[in-house]
């Protein structure tokens, strides 16, 4: 089987798709011929190829409803990839409450929110993956960080549990946990920053490999962790960051 059919007719939900890792993510199912959807708030810019799904993660209603309109005419879904995230770069006395509240709820409640729409098509799938996006902040202490890193405590630690609970069900969870990916929202943040340059290589140099991590090999990662033939990858993290939180290299 060529690796562009390696995915022929399997029923794919990305959330976040319109952007970043999310688009690289759906572009990589497309790629390999599954049937895609890819959701959004804005799907203006999903990867061509895939069905546009405009949906906000925090909208429970909206969320069940555009999941199920995709997933009715094909009886099913086998592969949902939770990845739709906000960041908020804090320390513990930054930021409203309100603000604090709206992160949980976009990057830990949306999860919920789509695999609760989600599970009653996967149940009807043969081999049937979930994959949450998580973060190398789980296990690294980086500086503003505090409300960011504390979702993504969570969402780990949910696709655990979530892992323990569906295993007999047949419906495998796992969770990525990327380093610093070169995104656009990054490349933002670079071009906003006093000398663009040094950010970026400070940005670069926080993994030990020295370089970002690229969305398609986050995109890469995921389609491993959801490949039908993967049995046994469950309840499992797989870290994609260049090293950050395993390697300490010290100077020679």
């Amino acid at each position: 089987m060529s690796e562009s059919e390696r995915n022929a007719g399997r029923v794919v939900v990305v959330t976040g798709a319109g952007a970043g890792i999310g688009h690289a993510i759906a572009q990589v199912f497309v790629e390999t011929g599954a049937i895609v959807g890819a959701l959004d708030r804005d799907v203006s810019d999903v990867p061509a190829g895939s069905v546009p799904i405009e949906a906000d993660v925090t909208d429970d209603a909206g969320v069940e409803a555009s999941i199920a309109a995709f997933a009715a005419p094909h009886g099913r879904i086998d592969v949902l990839v939770s990845n739709a995230g906000v960041s908020y770069p804090a320390t513990v006395t930054d930021g409203e409450m309100a603000d604090w509240t709206r992160v949980y709820d976009v990057n830990v409640l949306g999860m919920v929110r789509v695999t609760r729409a989600a599970l009653p098509w996967l149940r009807r799938s043969d081999a049937a993956s979930i994959t949450l996006m998580g973060s190398c902040t789980v296990h690294t202490g980086l500086r503003r960080r505090v409300l960011y890193a504390g979702t993504k405590g969570a969402v780990e630690a949910m696709s655990r549990a979530m892992a323990a609970d569906l295993v007999e069900e047949g419906i495998r969870v796992n969770c990525v946990a990327p380093g610093t990916v070169d995104t656009p929202l990054i490349g933002a943040l670079i071009d906003a920053a006093p000398d663009p340059d040094a950010q970026r290589r400070a940005y670069d140099e926080r993994q030990p490999t020295g370089v970002m991590v690229r969305p398609d090999e986050i995109a890469r990662g995921v389609l491993y962790l959801s490949d039908r033939d993967a049995t046994s990858i469950v309840g499992s993290v797989l870290a994609i960051d260049g090293g950050l939180t395993s390697l300490k290299p010290l100077p020679l």
